[in-house]
């Protein structure tokens, strides 16, 4: 009250000139202020619709929702191992280890193992522990796994969706499965994870156009036709832009997001700024210490090293069907082309490894399941069209990458992930994150790589998001 009559005496004191000036600048101070709450009002990206087969979409739609079995036979063994025997090896330049691309010689003991050991009908088994099914979405059939929880007593069930990216599968959240189906908390989760259409056990668009807002806007169908009316998301790779898209699209029914791949627009005045001095003066620019060990020396770490890393997306995103054509034929190929991205994308230390350091954390198994899930599906060749797809032209001025994401947001931000994006940045994009964490191991392919730490931190996002509906 005294701070009110304070300026009550203060105006009065003014003159009358001195009180229209007041006035004045009182109403454009104002105008202001509704402007930019104006513009930060959340808003949405279109919906849309989409149709991906050829020829006109009938009036109705299947919406049936059909039990799915992964299956082998007799003659798919067969044909693998006739082609892994007939492969033609390239000789390796002495030590050059995996920074030619993936290693000769260790290939041929990877393709060894995959001719000798490796039980493909064991591993369907494995896939198979999981409940599958399929459901026509604009046109093609979506494959996803479906998994209920262990409800304790007192426990609140969550419905969570978590979607992979490229070159991974809904494999890949196998090993995380198990802990967030079962808690020991207050909240669990019923978990849903679809596989990209042109992924796996999706069937693959048939016409030309099909980006990360159609796969967005098709995974929320699913989770509708599930009789899901809210939930939260989870992605890393593609998985993040589809999940981000998908909170852009109908943030009403996206309780939160939670991505491990951290996307925020880059190359503004106020991110080249923070560059230059934040190596300098972090915390003028909202940098840590942490970001900064992470980021710098700028050019090494964001520049040179996207460099060497980028060629695929290069090719992918201009001629998918060309390497596609190789990799569908070779299984050795193929998998030369994809177990690189999981030794490098791990730990860009991995390159000076003869065996590329694959088997520090994950199991030659799992990596080959990763790899017939690609070939029995034939799947190589649509999974790389998404890349141009969505890297057509204009892309950085397309609606999903100029509207903002508004809903609650938890970020992971793993050590060595491709690039490093700092909470001040991301914050730009993010508009209302509640929780950056700085993950103390692990890279890319997180779910599939460090399980536990990536259910630890999605489990904490999530409670401080429930926690705060509660009040």
């Amino acid at each position: 009250m005294q701070a009110i009559e304070n300026i009550q005496q203060a105006i009065s004191s003014l003159d009358l000139h001195q009180r229209y000036v007041l006035a004045l600048s009182s109403a454009g101070i104002g105008g202001l202020l509704f402007y930019l709450a104006w513009r930060e009002k959340a808003k949405k990206i279109p919906v849309g619709d989409g149709w991906w087969r050829v020829g006109e979409k009938p009036l109705t739609e299947d919406r049936t929702i059909r039990p799915f079995v992964v299956e082998t036979s007799k003659e798919m063994i067969e044909d693998l191992y006739r082609r892994i025997d007939q492969t033609r090896y390239t000789d390796g330049l002495q030590d050059c280890r995996f920074q030619y691309g993936f290693n000769s010689a260790y290939l041929q003991k990877v393709a060894s193992y995959w001719r000798h050991e490796f039980n493909w009908e064991k591993q369907v088994k494995v896939l198979n522990k999981y409940p599958h099914f399929k459901t026509n979405i604009e046109g093609i059939d979506v494959h996803f796994i479906h998994v209920k929880p262990v409800q304790c007593v007192g426990q609140k069930v969550l419905p969570l969706m978590m979607v992979h990216g490229w070159p991974g599968s809904f494999f890949e959240f196998y090993r995380i499965l198990p802990m967030l189906t079962k808690t020991e908390g207050d909240v669990v989760f019923e978990v849903i994870c679809p596989s990209i259409p042109g992924y796996g056990y999706s069937e693959a668009p048939h016409v030309q156009g099909f980006n990360t807002m159609d796969a967005a806007r098709v995974f929320h169908k699913l989770m509708e036709r599930l009789e899901f009316s809210e939930y939260y998301l989870q992605g890393g790779d593609w998985g993040a832009l589809i999940t981000s898209n998908m909170a852009q699209m109908k943030p009403e029914c996206v309780n939160g997001l939670h991505v491990n791949m951290i996307n925020a627009r880059a190359g503004s005045i106020t991110t080249v700024l923070s560059l230059i001095i934040g190596r300098y003066l972090p915390f003028l620019v909202g940098f840590t210490r942490e970001d900064v060990r992470r980021i710098y020396p700028y050019m090494q770490k964001n520049v040179y090293e996207l460099l060497k890393e980028s060629g695929y997306l290069h090719i992918q995103a201009t001629k998918p069907d060309t390497a596609g054509c190789a990799l569908n034929d070779s299984p050795v190929g193929l998998a030369a082309y994809i177990l690189e991205k999981f030794s490098t994308w791990t730990d860009y230390k991995n390159r000076d490894l003869e065996d590329g350091g694959l088997e520090r954390k994950f199991s030659l198994n799992d990596l080959l399941t990763i790899i017939m899930i690609y070939w029995t599906t034939g799947s190589i060749t649509p999974s790389m069209r998404f890349y141009k797809e969505n890297m057509g032209k204009n892309f950085t001025k397309r609606v999903d990458n100029l509207t903002k994401i508004y809903v609650p947001t938890g970020l992971a931000a793993f050590p060595h992930e491709l690039m490093h994006c700092p909470w001040v940045w991301a914050s730009s994009r993010f508009r209302d994150i509640r929780s950056y964490s700085y993950m103390p191991r692990g890279g890319h392919f997180a779910a599939f790589e460090e399980p536990e730490l990536l259910a630890q931190d999605l489990l904490q996002f999530v409670k401080k998001v429930e926690s705060k509906k509660a009040k």
